[in-house]
């Protein structure tokens, strides 16, 4: 794309953002935005391929006295997880004040505590890197903020007010707390919207230099190592009185504006929506499949596998799988299982009964973890995420089961998502083998704190080795990778068909029409024995040996038949 095309189609999508209140002064800033990075160096990323699996990690999971927590991260990656992990999620890595991370005070600078710029620099020289974006909202303790409540010019149009024309009575929130809250001023009480929490207020992009200073700050992201950028929480952007503010037709066009942006700058960039709601309105992000998101969370996953393993019944993972397809040959899933927040329930809505959903309540109480509600419009709550570590939600401690059959479940979750149509992320304390932390639970009353310990590097690495738990897990990760990245029908966007194969087993056949590679992946989702017939003989891609079509997988076993 040529420089004028990139300026008419970002003027196109300011005249439909703002419309009646676009200026032509907000294309002179954007122009003047573009011309002050075209001398800056941005090195382009490789394409996403079957290789690639992304590891979902904080700045400082990984710690040792005296040294900076991302210097000790880079060293626990290529001394313990090497080629196992090509990208890396950094969580907000900027300074905070709460919510581990996600009420940024300063978006361009790196938390002392975690290092610096530098050491940004030098772990994208081993991997690629994911940077959060946390553009929806900002600390209260941000210049920003503070420069709205001392009536700085600058900043006096960075936040949105309560105005009592405003009609929110549609508002779709995710939390318990007020819409509003009040902050003393330099001239008295301000108010401002707060989506999340009263320390992460929401910033006004109707105002155009803050949309303005936001895309700077992406194409910063970009040019200092970012070859993926998450969009955190992105569906909340765009409010207008009346509406649920919520995946508005603005918010969609500003992702389409940065889309654009980064194509022109750095091609290959990933743009990675984050938006935990039901599963029709999470894959609108994808746009038309080329102008908007290049992956999208795929959020239903994470609670229809653990239903699955839960009931040992694979029909409604089945009938969902479905109806996911190719969206195009640049646009694919980000597949999670676990990530630093809860496992969603959202994006169970029409796919599971209440009763399904109650009875993963019962089970994570069960099983020690804890649950979250969100407020809905007419005042009521409803569960909106359960707070555990995955491997432990898995376990139905009601049937007795053991650590053994913990291990064997993990592994087979994670042989559905290795193999789905997509690209994998692991949560650092999936792929660990780590359990519920019960002590920064307590320690903090937060609930997502039970999946996000931190772990010193000396011990964890030790236990890889020592812990049967821990190293049964790892190694059977290890080995789901390896033999995904060598398989060109894994590619994020080879064909994928949903088998029905009976309740007992979950089973999908990737096909790379390109190289013609085909693997058939088979999950016994129960604690019995089942036997199957597959479509076609095979390869056993894990044991090297030939399959008939009638095979017999043992409890949780799982195999993949290379054609």
């Amino acid at each position: 794309m040529d420089k004028q095309t990139l300026l008419s189609q970002i003027e196109e999508k300011l005249r439909f953002i703002y419309g009646d209140e676009y200026e032509k002064s907000y294309m002179e800033g954007m122009k003047d935005l573009v011309s002050s990075w075209e001398s800056r160096n941005f090195e382009q990323p490789r394409p996403i391929s079957e290789r690639n699996v992304y590891m979902i990690t904080y700045g400082d999971s990984f710690y040792e006295n005296g040294r900076p927590t991302l210097e000790t991260l880079h060293k626990f990656l290529k001394n313990n997880i090497g080629e196992t992990i090509t990208d890396v999620h950094l969580l907000p890595m900027f300074p905070y004040t709460s919510d581990d991370g996600f009420s940024v005070t300063d978006y361009r600078e790196i938390n002392p505590e975690l290092g610096n710029w530098e050491h940004i620099e030098a772990l994208s020289e081993d991997y690629r890197l994911m940077f959060d974006f946390v553009a929806n909202h900002i600390s209260k303790s941000s210049e920003w903020f503070k420069g709205y409540l001392n009536d700085d010019p600058k900043y006096r149009g960075y936040f949105i007010p309560k105005d009592d024309s405003f009609d929110t009575s549609r508002v779709v929130r995710p939390r318990t707390s007020h819409l509003y809250h009040e902050y003393e001023g330099k001239d008295g009480t301000k108010t401002a919207w707060t989506t999340f929490s009263e320390d992460q207020v929401d910033v006004n992009v109707r105002h155009f230099p803050v949309l303005l200073e936001l895309t700077d700050i992406l194409l910063e992201y970009a040019q200092k190592g970012g070859t993926s950028i998450r969009l955190d929480a992105i569906g909340f952007l765009w409010k207008r009185s009346g509406t649920t503010s919520i995946h508005l037709p603005e918010t969609h066009a500003i992702i389409e504006l940065w889309h654009l942006v980064l194509d022109y700058f750095k091609e290959g960039t990933q743009i990675i929506t984050e938006t935990n709601v039901p599963h029709k309105e999470n894959i609108s992000y994808f746009g038309d499949g080329e102008n908007e998101a290049h992956m999208v969370y795929q959020f239903s996953l994470p609670p229809l596998m653990l239903y699955t393993l839960t009931t040992h019944d694979s029909t409604k993972m089945t009938e969902w799988a479905k109806t996911i397809g190719k969206v195009s040959d640049e646009a694919t899933y980000f597949n999670f299982l676990a990530s630093h927040d809860g496992i969603g329930m959202r994006p169970t809505e029409g796919i599971l009964s209440e009763e399904d959903k109650q009875m993963l309540v019962d089970k994570v109480r069960e099983n020690g973890g804890r649950v979250s509600y969100k407020s809905n419009p007419d005042g009521s709550e409803s569960v909106y995420e359960l707070n555990i570590n995955y491997s432990e939600a898995l376990v139905n401690k009601g049937d007795g089961e053991s650590d053994e059959e913990a291990v064997k479940k993990s592994l087979a979750a994670h042989s559905v998502l290795t193999s789905f149509m997509g690209v994998p992320a692991i949560y650092y304390h999936s792929l660990l083998g780590s359990k519920n932390d019960y002590a920064g639970l307590e320690a903090s009353g937060i609930n997502r704190r039970i999946n996000r310990e931190k772990l010193e590097y000396e011990r964890i690495a030790d236990e890889l080795n020592t812990d049967a738990y821990r190293k049964s897990i790892y190694e059977g990760m290890q080995e789901l990778v390896r033999i995904r990245r060598n398989e060109s029908a894994f590619s994020p966007y080879a064909d994928q068909q949903v088998l029905d194969l009976g309740a007992s087993v979950f089973a999908l056949k990737r096909t790379n029409t390109e190289t013609g590679n085909t693997v058939y992946a088979v999950v016994n989702v129960t604690n019995e024995h089942v036997s199957v017939d597959l479509p076609e003989a095979g390869t056993d891609l894990f044991t090297g040996e030939r399959t008939g079509k009638a095979v017999t997988l043992a409890p949780y076993q799982y195999i993949w038949v290379k054609k």
